[in-house]
C-alpha cells in the first residue's frame, strides 16, 4: 500500500469510505493524495504532477488555483458567511446569481432553485413536477423515462434515474417510477446497416410506444443529458433531440435538460441545449457553475411550472421543500466570479475551437490496435477500447483493460477517467492547444505500453 504507517494514505484507508470506490481495492493500494493545483494541473504530496485531463469530475471549468474565486469566497465569508432562503429571506449573491441563470437560460426557464449538487437538484426535479401535476389534478401523471447509460445523480431519487447498473445494485434502486429506453449511441445500439437518422427515428418511436403502454396519463416527464457523461461520453445522432421533442410535446410529457455536465461551456456553446436545439422545461445546472469549488446546483423551471408551484404553495400554505444551504451567499458569490472568468476570458469560444484541437488529435488514435471509438464534441470525448476493431467485441471482463490504462496513464503524469473500458476525457476550458497536443501524447504513450503489455502477455501465454 502507498504510504508509511500513520501517513494520510494510511489514516485515510484506517477511516475512510470512498464513493464509486472498490473498498477492500482500496485497502491495498491506498490512495494517492492530491495535494495542490494550478492551472490543468494537479500536484500529488510527492511533487509528481498530471494534467487533469477531466477537470476533477468534469467541473473545473477555470482550472485550479484561481484565485479570482478564492478571493470572492473570502469576501462572501467575511462579509455574510452564511445565511438561508426559507421563509421569505433572501441575500444578494443568490439573487444576482438566479438573474443571470435566467438571462443566459433557454427562452422558456424564468426561475432558479438552489441545491447543493446534482443529485439534490434531480432529486427537487422529481418533487417539483410531482407538486406540479398534483397542482393541475393530474395525480397519476409521476413515471419519468430515462435511458440507458444515464447519469442523473446517486441518491434514491436520482440515482432510481441513473441507468447504469453499478450505481442501482444491491441499493434496491430504482426507487421512484421509472422506464429506461434505449441508449442513443449508434456505435453499440444501431443496427447493422442502419443510418444515425433511421436510428433516431428508431428511438423517437419508441419512446412513443412506451408513453403509449404505460399511458400518457401517467408519463410525467422525459429525463436526458444533452450529450450523455458518465455513461461512456455519448453524443446522440443530429437529429435525435427534435424528434424526441416532438413525442413528448404530444403526450404533454415534459423536457427535463440534465447540463450538469454539459453546462456552462463544454460543449462549445454555453450550454447544451443551445448545441442541440433544445427547449426544455426544466434544465439542470451544477458542476462548472462554480468549477465545483463550492458545492452548488440550480434546477431552472419555465414561467408555467412556476405559477402552479406557486399557486399550489398559496393552497395549501407553503412549498414544503428545500435546503439548509439553499441559495448560500458564498458559493453563489463564487458562482458569478466563475461566471465573469468564463466570459471575460472567453473560455466558452476556448471551448469550441480547442474542442476541435482535441477531437481532431484523439481521432488520430482511431486506427490504433486497442480503439474502436472516439467520439465527442468541444472539450469532451471519449475513446472505447475494445477487443476486436471488426466486431467491436468488448474485453473479457468489461473494464479490466480500462483500469490498465487508468493506472498507466498516472505513471505518464495523465488524469483521466476510465468508464468500464471507456477513456474519458474533459479538461478545464482553460486548456490551449500545445497543452492538448502534450496530453494526447501522454495518452498515446500509454496506449502503446499496454498494447505491448498485452501483446508479452499473449506470447507469455503461448
Amino acid at each position: 500500500m502507498r504510504g508509511l504507517p500513520n501517513s494520510i494514505q494510511a489514516r485515510d484507508v484506517e477511516y475512510v469510505l470512498h464513493p464509486v470506490t472498490n473498498a477492500r481495492k482500496h485497502e491495498e493500494i491506498g490512495p494517492i493524495v492530491i495535494d495542490r493545483g494550478e492551472g490543468i494541473y494537479v500536484y500529488d504530496d510527492q511533487g509528481n504532477r498530471y494534467i487533469e485531463a477531466l477537470a476533477g469530475l468534469w467541473s473545473v471549468a477555470v482550472g485550479f488555483g484561481e484565485k479570482r474565486l478564492v478571493e470572492a469566497a473570502t469576501r462572501q465569508m467575511a462579509k455574510l458567511p452564511y445565511y438561508h432562503t426559507f421563509s421569505h429571506k433572501t441575500n444578494e449573491p443568490s439573487v444576482l446569481l438566479a438573474e443571470r441563470l435566467v438571462k443566459m437560460a433557454p427562452d422558456r426557464l424564468k426561475r432558479a432553485f438552489f441545491a447543493n449538487s446534482g443529485s439534490e437538484a434531480n432529486d427537487s426535479v422529481i418533487k417539483m413536477v410531482w407538486y406540479y401535476n398534483n397542482a393541475r389534478g393530474l395525480r397519476q401523471k409521476k413515471k419519468f423515462i430515462a435511458r440507458t447509460n444515464a447519469y442523473h445523480g446517486i441518491t434514491l431519487a436520482s440515482g432510481s434515474l441513473t441507468g447504469l447498473p453499478a450505481n442501482q445494485r444491491d441499493f434496491d434502486l430504482p426507487f421512484v417510477p421509472v422506464r429506461h429506453v434505449t441508449c442513443p449511441h449508434h456505435y453499440r445500439f444501431a443496427e447493422p446497416g442502419e443510418s444515425e437518422e433511421a436510428f433516431a427515428d428508431r428511438l423517437a418511436a419508441e419512446l412513443e410506444a412506451v408513453i403509449l403502454e404505460e399511458g400518457p396519463e401517467t408519463v410525467a416527464a422525459f429525463i436526458g443529458e444533452p450529450l450523455m457523461g458518465a455513461g461512456g461520453v455519448l453524443p446522440p445522432p443530429a437529429t435525435y433531440w427534435n424528434k424526441i421533442q416532438a413525442v413528448c410535446r404530444k403526450y404533454d410529457v415534459l423536457i427535463v435538460a440534465d447540463e450538469v455536465i454539459n453546462g456552462f461551456g463544454r460543449l462549445g456553446t454555453m450550454f447544451a441545449c443551445d448545441y442541440y436545439g433544445i427547449d426544455p422545461d426544466i434544465l439542470v445546472l451544477s458542476k462548472q457553475i462554480t468549477s465545483s469549488y463550492q458545492p452548488l446546483a440550480a434546477v431552472m423551471i419555465s414561467q408555467e411550472l412556476y405559477d402552479g408551484i406557486a399557486d399550489n404553495s398559496a393552497k395549501i400554505g407553503t412549498f414544503g421543500h428545500g435546503f439548509t444551504t439553499s441559495g448560500h451567499p458564498v458559493p453563489a458569490a463564487v458562482a458569478l466570479e466563475n461566471l465573469d472568468i468564463i466570459e471575460e476570458k472567453n473560455l466558452v469560444e476556448n471551448a469550441r475551437r480547442m474542442g476541435e484541437v482535441m477531437q481532431a488529435e484523439l481521432r488520430k488514435l482511431a486506427d490504433h490496435p486497442l480503439v474502436g471509438e472516439v467520439r465527442g464534441i468541444g472539450l469532451i470525448a471519449g475513446v472505447e477500447l475494445v477487443a476486436d476493431k471488426e466486431t467491436k467485441a468488448k474485453f473479457d471482463p468489461v473494464g479490466k483493460i480500462g483500469a490498465q490504462v487508468f493506472a498507466r496513464a498516472h505513471e505518464n503524469g495523465l488524469i483521466i477517467r476510465a468508464i468500464g473500458d471507456v477513456i474519458a476525457f474533459c479538461p478545464p476550458l482553460i486548456i490551449n492547444e500545445e497543452q492538448i497536443h502534450d496530453m494526447v501524447r501522454r495518452f498515446k504513450l500509454t496506449l502503446d505500453e499496454t498494447a505491448q503489455e498485452l501483446l508479452n502477455r499473449d506470447v507469455a501465454s503461448l
